[in-house]
């Protein structure tokens, strides 16, 4: 259920909806929008009396939502969200008009590696850092990360660089300690329907990038997005990075169809992550061509000064040179669709 509140609704008109809906046991969930807010309900097991809600002061009308994905529908809010990440060098922002590059290693392995890396990226205009101090890895064997330690090095590059940094957290106790050191929480492709996990990440105070698990519908992605709108974080951005296909030649299948398709359905932001989506370092930078050209909000490059030496995923992780090419390229194609890098 939708409740539209007039455009000249006042605060207190919309905290009395708020309030009335919550006294009926249910969750209401205000969305700005550019022109008036909606409020969104959840929690109702079956229908609730129109007139209670219709009749207070600044309402328009309440609308049935019939998608199993109430918050993160364009029936919820028909304009795009733009997210905005202070980092000390300002705000990056996300969506809209804006493509934000998020460049950095796989794993953070020394503060040596990161510092050298993230220096280069710097200078071809990322003003995210990615990297991650939690690495869920197929083999118990592989290398896990340095976990509190990489989220130490990571916030030396935010205080040397200015970076807004983007993490991963594996559960709710990595969780905690990302929210502390991070920027972004990010949310990986293993752990998309860990629904214990999304709704800590909704209760979080960091906006949340959510990566689509590599065998998820559309639908399923968008649902695992409401678990998080659903407690309260709306400030969440969608990244795909590959399903998993018959294909033999790549690491991963990009579904980059899955841009159009989910701003179609959605008013979230949505990344791509062309590292992860093909396992090939050839592949990034004509797959990620034609990710901002199929309407990508973002971009998440991996970037390695010494990928032959990289302790995780050296294979797809492109060389400083050629992220700085990267950049170039993408402004100009980004500049063709009336949009900006930053």
């Amino acid at each position: 259920m939708l409740v539209v509140m007039q455009s000249h609704a006042t605060e207190e008109q919309v905290r009395a909806v708020c309030q009335r809906i919550e006294s009926l046991g249910l969750k209401a969930h205000p969305i700005p929008g550019s022109l008036r807010t909606a409020i969104g309900i959840t929690g109702n097991k079956g229908e609730i009396d129109l007139g209670v809600l219709e009749s207070l002061p600044g309402v328009v009308e309440c609308i049935p939502v019939s998608k199993p994905y109430k918050l993160v529908s364009r029936d919820a809010k028909e304009e795009d969200t733009i997210l905005r990440i202070p980092t000390l060098s300002g705000d990056v922002v996300v969506g809209g008009g804006h493509v934000a590059l998020v460049a950095g290693p796989c794993a953070v392995e020394t503060e040596e590696q990161c510092l050298a890396i993230a220096e280069r990226v710097k200078k071809s205009g990322a003003r995210l850092f990615r990297g991650g101090a939690y690495k869920p890895r197929t083999s118990p064997y592989s290398f896990q990360g340095l976990g509190e330690s990489g989220l130490k090095i990571l916030s030396k590059v935010r205080a040397t660089y200015g970076f807004g940094i983007v993490t991963e957290a594996i559960d709710n106790e990595s969780l905690d300690l990302v929210e502390e050191y991070a920027d972004v929480i990010q949310i990986g492709a293993r752990n998309m329907q860990n629904f214990s996990l999304l709704k800590r990440a909704g209760r979080a105070r960091k906006p949340v990038l959510l990566k689509r698990g590599m065998s998820a519908t559309l639908d399923e992605f968008l649902m695992a997005a409401e678990y998080i709108l659903s407690e309260g974080n709306y400030n969440v951005m969608l990244c795909e990075r590959g399903v998993r296909t018959f294909s033999d030649f790549s690491r991963n299948t990009l579904d980059l169809a899955v841009v159009p398709a989910v701003k179609k359905r959605s008013h979230l932001p949505i990344l791509v992550d062309p590292s992860h989506g093909t396992g090939k370092r050839h592949k990034v930078l004509p797959l990620s061509r034609a990710a901002v050209a199929v309407g990508a909000d973002g971009l998440l490059i991996e970037v390695h000064h010494e990928p032959d030496k990289a302790l995780s995923d050296g294979m797809q992780s492109i060389l400083p040179e050629e992220f700085a090419e990267l950049a170039d390229e993408m402004r100009q194609i980004a500049a063709i669709l009336h949009r900006t890098i930053n």
